[in-house]
């Protein structure tokens, strides 16, 4: 079993189907002889079954050749993000003991240091690309086997060291197979990729479950909403996969071209990676007539659950049902909760990683009888539909009494001024924390009209102490709001 054995066997049994990247065309078979071609100078350049081959890349064809050419030979892939530090960097290439580093010549001046402390071999593809045309394809069989790691994924570091999730081939392509089946996926689908592709949601759900499809895919280096928009149009794109970020900048971008754009196209828009809120799940349909669709993963299990593919059974702040081959279930204070009672998410299925890169005991905490702890905490209702509340280190404990951040958020995303919200935990003396929130406003209003507005719809005790203003929340790559740099800023 070798998930890119499995691309190729789409890419070579549909050669004229294409990838259009920044206005270049690439046909599906082309890119399967490239692939071949950058496994064979892997092999060349001393890459052996199960070494660390280490992405540090803008979106680019080098990164997708390389990418799937370092699973097929065995070796496992570490994606990482071209805009981490040099600290992070030497961390994730340190700890993962990668064997090559594959880069451009800017970003490897800038990394010198680590380069040389580490003494890893570096491959820079703007001067050493050429290597290719030296060698032939490479045709020999993969031996991988399910459980083999293909990729490691490191999590965000932010309660402690970045942990490498290890995700095997049946990982990725029993979970694939399941969002194609739900999501519908076909080669007459065409997707448009926006995302950056050194992340799951861009590298595994979206590339990987477009060329696994045989959809025609037009890729853009970079997200613009007004670009995007008028793609879709001109392009008559019927998929989309985007973060909560994206489909903010796109409705206002829809709110400004006022209708004059054609979605008619369009089959299904998916969000993840962060939660989307209910005013704007309910404003973009509002604009296009399309509900978003949005499921639940992480790097660890990869995609877990969905919202059913039926636009009226998608319902905004639940992330749907769990996927083939995965169970959930909410556990509270040692027991599985009943329906409505809040709880952590527990996982089990084919989709649930190996564990983390060099960290057993770390592994041995983060599962319990097979099932993967997740840290998120949310409920079921009486069919089985999962809603999230927020990350279990999020929970704020005041005056002995539990606040789910996401609850506040939601009643302060609701107001008509606010764009969108953050809530979280500070330390105080009197009450153990207090409840803060940092606000993005569409119109100027004064924080103790929100928090009045809170306590009409919550219990006082959950309602924020102070209010924040801030013209943009700090977020990841992803578009995830990233709190603890929220709570050390208002400590």
């Amino acid at each position: 079993m070798n998930i890119s054995q499995k691309i190729l066997d789409s890419l070579e049994g549909n050669p004229n189907k294409r990838l259009v990247f920044e206005d270049t065309i690439y046909t599906y078979g082309y890119i399967a002889s490239m692939i071949r071609k950058a496994a064979s100078l892997l092999r060349k350049l001393g890459v052996s079954f199960g070494d660390r081959v280490a992405l540090q890349l803008p979106k680019s064809m080098e990164f997708i050749y390389f990418h799937f050419a370092n699973m097929l030979i065995g070796a496992i892939t570490l994606p990482l993000n071209p805009s981490y530090s040099e600290a992070e960097t030497e961390y994730y290439l340190s700890d993962s003991g990668s064997y090559l580093f594959i880069t451009t010549k800017e970003n490897s001046q800038r990394l010198k240091g680590v380069i040389d402390r580490l003494k890893i071999k570096t491959f820079l593809v703007d001067e050493e690309m050429d290597k290719i045309n030296d060698v032939g394809e490479y045709k020999e069989k993969p031996t991988t086997q399910p459980d083999d790691v293909a990729i490691i994924a490191y999590t965000s570091g932010t309660t402690g060291r970045s942990k490498g999730a290890m995700i095997t081939h049946k990982n990725l392509i029993t979970n694939m197979e399941a969002l194609k089946k739900l999501w519908r996926m076909t080669d007459k689908d065409k997707l448009l990729h926006v995302l950056p592709i050194f992340h799951v949601h861009g590298l595994v759900v979206a590339l990987q479950g477009g060329l696994n499809a045989a959809m025609d895919i037009v890729m853009h280096e970079k997200f613009d909403p007004i670009r995007t928009l008028k793609t879709i149009e001109s392009e008559r794109i019927t998929l989309f996969m985007g973060v909560p970020t994206i489909y903010s900048r796109l409705t206002d971008a829809l709110q400004k071209l006022e209708g004059r754009i054609d979605l008619s196209s369009m089959r299904l828009f998916i969000s993840g990676s962060a939660p989307l809120t209910k005013v704007l799940f309910e404003k973009f349909y509002s604009l296009t007539g399309h509900r978003i669709l949005e499921r639940y993963g992480m790097s660890e299990a990869g995609m877990i659950t969905s919202n059913p593919y039926e636009p009226k059974e998608r319902i905004p702040l639940s992330v749907g049902y769990p996927l083939e081959g995965c169970s959930i279930k909410i556990v509270k204070d040692g027991k599985e909760a009943k329906p409505f009672e809040v709880g952590e998410v527990y996982i089990k299925g084919t989709n649930v990683f190996k564990g983390y890169w060099q960290m057993p005991k770390k592994t041995e905490e983060s599962f319990d009888n097979g099932w993967f702890k997740s840290g998120d905490l949310g409920y079921t209702d009486n069919s089985g539909r999962l809603f999230l509340v927020g990350r279990a280190k999020e929970l704020i404990i005041t005056g002995g009494l539990n606040v789910y951040p996401k609850e506040v958020e939601n009643v302060l995303d609701s107001h008509p001024d606010v764009k969108e919200s953050a809530v979280f935990g500070v330390k105080d003396d009197d009450f153990g924390e207090r409840v803060e929130a940092a606000v993005v406003l569409d119109k100027g209003i004064d924080p103790q009209d929100l928090i009045d507005y809170c306590k009409k719809n919550l219990a006082h005790y959950k309602c924020p102490k102070r209010i924040h203003i801030l013209d943009e929340l700090p977020k990841n790559a992803m578009g995830k709001v990233q709190k603890n740099i929220l709570i050390e800023r208002f400590s």
